[in-house]
């Protein structure tokens, strides 16, 4: 029995297959319409015979044509396909220009070749327009299941858009490049690819490339972009797609898409209620199942059935009284994996076994132990990722709750230090536009958050750090130490006064930052330290030249006196002193730290009851009358000219208790003429008893006790450009000495001494000529 039923199972099989293909046969309708195209099966409805109408059933466009694919024989609209022959000679079918990969009727989707849109950097326009249909009643609707759209470049942007019709899309992704080395094969996550998804019912869309930027380091490998709407699942990302032109050399720059069908517009109940017109589920036992991506229908087999419900007797069932029906619970592969396998006549059904429970058609049976386990851990899961957003919600809200918090102080102080007005005058005054107004951010930058390392001067109002900004200028940044409304004041006197300074000998104010609680001021950077470290720290160099010496005092007494007379309005400085006389590379003079500067209007007087002065420098009539003058200035400068040629401190802790004033040192030395032995032994070098005896005369009338006694600063600039022409002087005639010294060696004594007496007196006569020149 065994062998005769071996015997009969070929001839089953046979049986089936021939009886299979009788009922496909008896499927397809006459009329010579195309039913494959190159390797392409094209079932109905994409196929209408010439016979145009069944049984008055259905209505279709019909006329003849030689090219179509029952064009004119379908359902019309996007069901008519054209059938192209190729430069191969192969047939491929076609809908527009577009080309049909496979249709599938029991999934409802077409799948055709989408052109990818690319955009390179030599490109001029950076958006571009892809529409494929643009019928809103088309059948079509690009799957939103597994189509996504793909961006595909370095530092690149794209969007997918559709605005037609009443509700307009927009959306994209980026895909970024650090380098070459940062992308990886197969990866799509955002470093040379990113993918998103699109909605439901999407028959149009447009690509748009936000403009790429221009970095070097991306463009010398990556110089395309690329973005198109694509089969997800059939796509796998390379990375020569970036360094190379592969993308669109494979199949053109064509790659596959799927697209959602469905017939008309109506929903099954509509479509149901007029069977003899509109209605195409023809056959029996078919089932119409609603569209799920857009409006209109699709028609299925009923369970147990297989074949096509567009064509009448399509749906056949699997089994002709069982002859045909096929086991598939004894296929080598379970269709129920784990779960048990029942065979249905056409179908099957999956069931868990005894004990387990869940979903058997996908291997999910688990025992109701594992599943109260698997639901505590899906709780834990979720409760305490519940937790964790929750947290990070909190700290999101922190964070920017401090930000606004900040950016509310910064407009309170802006507001508060004048900052509005000064935009209005910086608008209004063209002297101004040199003038900046710097973010508080940029100067933290700069200073790498006012970093200690960066501090190069502190004085009694503030630090001054060293900071560089974005465009690599090196800058002088001035932040205070001391927090009070006077020092406020200084900082927004200082602003307004040095906005119109213009001197070669004083520092450039660039600008202020005034969203701070005290507003910084930065400067122009002096890179060669101070006149205090040339004076006191310069022990490992080649001693200051009397000249240098010179030139540094006459261009900070210029300096001094363009503040008190020619600027507007004029400028006491209230601080003169070495640290704050700055000396560049060419150890030229510029005076700065105008902490304690001052405005002066006409006829008014400063009372100085709220200045910071430095210990040494000050004027001692100030001191008794809290009025600052001019004159105080002198007196200030007064003691950096005596620093400056001796080269002693101004208080010194060194000497006894007598001496630590340089300043009182100097009085009794002068009274003894002795002046010349607290000098610097450059200075006593190159100097003689004519020159010192003039230093010392102008030294001790910018000293004196009584204001109205001492210079202005005009003439002390005017005193010290004649000291140095004197020195000049001097040089000529030392050296005009030394060669007639030589040439009157060999004379007889008498005539030497005569030639001696002759050249005293020529001597004495050409110094008294030059300082009459300049006193």
């Amino acid at each position: 029995m065994h062998s005769a039923a071996a015997a009969l199972a070929p001839s089953s099989l046979l049986l089936s297959q021939m009886l299979l293909l009788l009922a496909v046969a008896s499927a397809v309708p006459d009329g010579g319409c195309l039913t494959k195209c190159g390797n392409v099966e094209i079932p109905n409805p994409f196929f209408i015979g010439a016979n145009c109408s069944r049984d008055g059933q259905i209505d279709y466009i019909c006329n003849s044509t030689e090219t179509g694919i029952g064009a004119n024989c379908s359902l019309g609209g996007g069901f008519n396909l054209t059938c192209n022959t190729m430069e191969s000679g192969l047939k491929k079918p076609f809908y527009g220009d577009l080309e049909v990969l496979n249709i599938s009727l029991t999934m409802g989707y077409v799948r055709m070749l989408n052109r990818i849109i690319s955009q390179c950097h030599e490109q001029l326009t950076f958006h571009t327009r892809a529409v494929t249909w643009r019928e809103d009643d088309g059948p079509y609707r690009y799957s939103d299941v597994l189509n996504k759209f793909t961006v595909i470049g370095c530092d690149t942007l794209a969007y997918i858009l559709d605005y037609h019709g009443i509700n307009s899309y927009q959306s994209g992704c980026v895909s970024m490049c650090r380098d070459e080395q940062s992308i990886a094969n197969g990866s799509c996550s955002g470093l040379g690819c990113c993918q998103t998804s699109i909605p439901k019912n999407l028959t149009q869309y447009t690509v748009s490339f936000e403009n790429r930027s221009d970095n070097s380091d991306t463009l010398r490998f990556s110089n395309c972009s690329y973005a198109v709407l694509l089969e997800a699942e059939r796509f796998q990302f390379q990375t020569s797609y970036i360094t190379t032109n592969q993308l669109m050399e494979i199949n053109d720059g064509w790659v596959p898409v799927v697209m959602d069908w469905a017939i008309g517009s109506e929903t099954c109940e509509v479509a149901k209620r007029n069977l003899t017109s509109s209605y195409v589920c023809v056959s029996a036992h078919s089932d119409c199942v609603e569209s799920s991506n857009g409006p209109g229908y699709l028609c299925n087999c009923s369970e147990g059935y297989q074949g096509n419900p567009y064509v009448s007797d399509g749906c056949q069932v699997f089994a002709l009284q069982y002859i045909l029906d096929i086991n598939e619970c004894d296929q080598q592969s379970n269709p129920c994996s784990d779960g048990i396998c029942h065979n249905l006549p056409g179908d099957y059904r999956c069931e868990c076994p005894e004990g387990t429970q869940g979903n058997a058609y996908n291997g999910a049976c688990i025992t109701a132990e594992s599943q109260k386990l698997s639901l505590a851990v899906k709780v834990a899961i979720g409760g305490g990722s519940g937790v964790i957003i929750l947290l990070l919600c909190i700290m999101c809200l922190y964070v920017v709750y401090q930000r606004s918090k900040i950016e509310e102080m910064k407009r309170k102080y802006f507001k508060q230090h004048g900052g509005y007005e000064l935009e209005e005058k910086m608008k209004l005054q063209r002297g101004l536009n040199k003038f900046k107004i710097f973010e508080s951010k940029e100067l933290e930058k700069a200073t790498n958050h006012f970093d200690d390392k960066n501090i190069i001067g502190r004085g009694g109002n503030g630090v001054v750090y060293k900071g560089v900004l974005e465009n690599q200028v090196v800058v002088a940044i001035k932040k205070p130490k001391i927090i009070n409304e006077d020092l406020k004041k200084q900082f927004g006197t200082e602003t307004l006064i040095l906005s119109y300074v213009n001197h070669v000998n004083i520092v450039n104010l660039l600008g202020c930052c005034l969203e701070t609680e005290m507003p910084l001021l930065v400067y122009e950077f002096v890179s060669n330290g101070t006149l205090f470290h040339l004076i006191h720290e310069n022990e490992n160099q080649a001693p200051t030249s009397l000249d240098t010496r010179l030139r540094i005092a006459y261009e900070s007494a210029d300096a001094l006196d363009y503040l008190h007379s020619k600027a507007s309005p004029q400028i006491i400085h209230g601080d003169v002193k070495p640290s704050n006389i700055l000396l560049d590379m060419d150890y030229i003079a510029k005076i700065s730290d105008f902490g304690a500067s001052k405005m002066i209007p006409k006829g008014e007087k400063q009372f100085a009851t709220l200045l910071q002065f430095t210990h040494g420098y000050i004027d001692p009539e100030c001191l008794m009358t809290y009025e600052l003058t001019y004159k105080s200035d002198v007196y200030s400068f007064g003691v950096v000219l005596l620093e400056l040629f001796t080269g002693k401190k101004v208080i010194s802790f060194e000497e006894s208790e007598e001496q630590k004033s340089l300043v009182s040192t100097f009085t009794m030395l002068e009274k003894q003429n002795r002046v010349s032995d607290i000098l610097d032994n450059q200075v006593k070098l190159e100097a003689n008893i004519e020159f010192i005896q003039e230093l010392t005369a102008l030294i001790k009338e910018c000293l004196k006790s009584k204001g109205e006694d001492r210079p202005t600063m005009k003439e002390v600039a005017e005193e010290l450009n004649g000291l140095r022409t004197l020195k000049k002087h001097l040089f000529i005639v030392q050296h005009n000495v030394e060669e007639m010294e030589s040439l009157l060696s060999g004379l007889p004594n008498d005539n030497r001494a005569n030639s001696n007496t002759i050249f005293n007196i020529e001597r004495r006569l050409t110094r008294r000529s030059n300082i009459q020149g300049w006193l």
